[in-house]
């Protein structure tokens, strides 16, 4: 006789952004099919015993830069989507920049049918607004387009093809961008640093010392996000666009954020090198942990966290972007010519679970920043969240464990540059990642093939028409 349900979860701890309570979960055809008490007769093909552990949503990382199918020597989907698996992340968000950026409807598929062959969790992808013709923001929106992302800031000199359609450094055009993509009903997601106030900034910094993490954060100081960001909060006050704040690293920006509440639609991020490591930290790795916007002082971090805590920001995200060993080690002791990037799809559930640990959040208040709040913002109903009829993606958890961070436990193919992390200890351990109920990592070991992960599109405006 077939048995009822695929897989019962017995004895855990359930984790919901209300709080948390022992439940058995029984899964099937990769839902949640069922919950009940404790002990109840269930039957099932496969039983996990989950006794001293939690079970959590998986996590939705709504930021994240895997560049795929470019650049194969800083990573594959396969690799990257690994990482993502042992990181406890069932659902990544591409961003844009390839090689050509993925500006249109036609690069949106592209990189679907690239991503549906080799990745083991599920993907969203963004697209670029491009010329902001509303035939092609319908094309991408209907493509399955999560959201767009734009820059407040130019191309990086040689990178034109990387960031076409996606930078507008004019207030104007930005504007402009806002009012048509408010239109289509996805977020627009914006990296937000000042070009004029950066290029000001470039000019002063002229003889500081490059090898210093220091001169990096006073090229990029916190003014320049927190001007731009003021900007873009007025302007959605007449776009009513659907705004949010990518990876927000500063105090002067969190005042910022405070004193826009309720004048529009926008939500913000930030990541965990912002909440867990400090200029010092990045001075001691060295370029290898050049991120942009800089990493920045305890009076910043101190303020994100108390901006978490407050709900002024309600998503965490990684920002993983990784680059060859070889990019990197070219510009040993020059932070103005290294690139900016760190890998982080491994190490952020980790930081979370060592924030809870230590008291810094709760569990339910974590689950809701990195699965529930990214769900309900970017309208994935069937994820981020345990309960019946949801995605069975699934995370369990020993908050008693301890994860010790090197480049031997790491499936990054950036793990040479994971020097921000190295030999980093946090309490609290990733046991098991479940993706519409199948196992893809166990114990430090992946256990699944390359194309388990699913299309993932938003419901509603344009984008219920596309195919997944």
């Amino acid at each position: 006789m077939t048995a009822a349900y695929e897989t019962l979860i017995r004895n855990a701890q359930i984790v919901s952004s209300d709080g948390i309570a022992a439940a058995d979960v029984a899964l099937a055809h990769g839902k949640i099919a069922a919950m009940v008490a404790p002990g109840t007769p269930v039957a099932a093909d496969h039983v996990i015993d989950a006794t001293g552990l939690h079970l959590l949503p998986g996590v939705i990382d709504i930021h994240c830069h895997v560049r795929a199918p470019a650049f194969p020597e800083r990573g594959s989907v396969e690799s990257e989507t690994r990482a993502a698996a042992a990181g406890g992340i069932t659902t990544l968000f591409e961003m844009p920049i390839s090689k050509p950026c993925c500006n249109s409807a036609e690069r949106v598929m592209i990189r679907r049918d690239h991503f549906a062959d080799r990745a083991l969790v599920d993907f969203a992808l963004y697209a670029a607004p491009g010329d902001l013709s509303a035939k092609a923001l319908e094309a991408s929106a209907s493509a399955g387009a999560i959201a767009f992302k734009i820059f407040t800031t130019a191309a990086p000199p040689g990178r034109d093809d990387e960031f076409a359609g996606l930078s507008f450094p004019d207030e104007g055009s930005q504007l402009a961008t806002l009012e048509a993509l408010a239109r289509t009903g996805l977020p627009v997601v914006v990296h937000a640093e000042s070009e004029q106030l950066l290029a000001h900034y470039a000019a002063e910094a002229a003889g500081l010392d490059p090898s210093l993490a220091t001169t990096h954060c006073a090229l990029r100081p916190e003014i320049c996000e927190a001007v731009a960001v003021a900007k873009l909060l007025l302007m959605n006050m007449q776009a009513g666009a659907r705004l949010h704040i990518a990876h927000v690293t500063s105090a002067l920006t969190v005042d910022v954020l405070r004193r826009f509440k309720g004048t529009s639609d926008f939500s913000a991020e930030t990541c965990p090198h912002y909440l867990v490591r400090t200029v010092e930290d990045v001075q001691a790795a060295g370029v290898f942990a050049k991120i942009n916007p800089p990493v920045r002082s305890k009076i910043d971090q101190d303020a994100l966290w108390e901006a978490l805590a407050d709900g002024t920001i309600d998503h965490v995200t990684t920002d993983h972007a990784a680059f060859a060993f070889a990019e990197k080690q070219a510009h040993l002791g020059n932070f103005l010519k290294a690139p900016p990037g760190s890998p982080g799809l491994e190490t952020m559930l980790p930081a979370m679970l060592d924030a809870v640990c230590r008291k810094r959040l709760d569990l339910p208040r974590m689950v809701a920043l990195l699965s529930g709040n990214a769900a309900r913002r970017f309208k994935l109903p069937d994820k981020g969240a345990i309960r019946v009829g949801a995605d069975a993606d699934l995370v369990l958890v020993d908050l008693k464990g301890r994860t010790r961070i090197t480049p031997q436990t790491l499936f990054t193919h950036a793990r040479d540059i994971s020097h921000l992390y190295q030999n980093a200890e946090f309490e609290g351990a990733i046991r098991r990642t479940l993706v519409r109920g199948r196992t893809v990592f166990e114990d430090g070991k992946i256990s699944t093939d390359p194309g388990w992960g699913r299309y993932t599109v938003p419901t509603g405006a344009m984008a219920a028409r596309a195919v997944a």
